[in-house]
């Protein structure tokens, strides 16, 4: 996940992937025509509804309204269904490439601690329970959602890092032109470019690493078959 500077509070911290879509093994199955209606039945039951073709794969409903209930938790509102798709869609990506690359999943551990942090921005258990509930997310959900957050920004840093340069003359210039003046405007203490340097390089990676990554995906979107089914029209 991106790293939050306490001396640089000017840096933003950089957004992550969302978490990758949940496929439903029904719908893949109702997709390819293995699903049937049983003999009691007038008509076949849905199971859930098609978002997204992507090459020979689908994006469901289900992971659409899972990750905009995911956003209401932590942002406190969903973004349009059209972004919510695009997100998953860019995921989808994210996640065939690092499969391909036997990329590590995260650790118990990680998702743990991960879990924990986020749960300390809503108060006691109980204040997050009831959050998720207002949501409309299980907390089950939010725990798959992070690991698959911090499985997909953890393949796209050791992707990209290598290639995200950052010379002493940027760290300086950030350090002058953007640190510094803010600081002084504030009327805050201003730490000495040593001090803050280490940060503020790690920052400007990060963001080099956004880029690099946003270009990756224009480039590898463009490239694919895309159906995105009007909303209630992929049942």
């Amino acid at each position: 996940m991106r790293r939050a500077f306490a001396m640089i509070a000017s840096i933003a911290c950089l957004a992550a992937l969302i978490c990758a879509p949940v496929t439903l093994a029904g719908s893949r199955a109702q997709e390819n025509g293995a699903a049937t209606a049983t003999p009691e039945s007038s008509a076949p039951e849905t199971i859930d509804g098609i978002a997204v073709r992507i090459e020979s794969d689908i994006i469901t409903d289900s992971e659409v309204a899972e990750l905009a209930a995911y956003q209401r938790l932590v942002d406190g509102k969903a973004k349009p269904r059209a972004d919510v798709i695009r997100e998953l869609i860019d995921q989808w990506i994210v996640r065939g490439e690092a499969e391909a690359a036997q990329y590590p999943q995260p650790s118990a551990a990680d998702v743990d601690h991960a879990y924990a942090e986020l749960q300390k921005q809503f108060g006691t258990a109980a204040d997050f329970k009831k959050h998720c509930a207002d949501a409309g997310i299980s907390e089950n959900a939010v725990r798959r959602m992070l690991a698959r957050q911090i499985y997909l920004t953890r393949f796209l840093d050791f992707r990209f890092r290598p290639a995200a340069q950052v010379d002493a003359q940027q760290i300086r210039n950030y350090y002058q032109d953007q640190l510094v003046a803010k600081l002084r405007a504030k009327g805050q203490k201003i730490p000495s470019l040593a001090e803050v340097a280490p940060q503020i390089r790690e920052a400007l990676i990060q963001q080099e690493i956004d880029a690099l990554s946003k270009q990756w995906l224009d480039d590898t979107r463009s490239g694919l078959t895309i159906d995105i089914v009007s909303q209630g029209a992929g049942q």
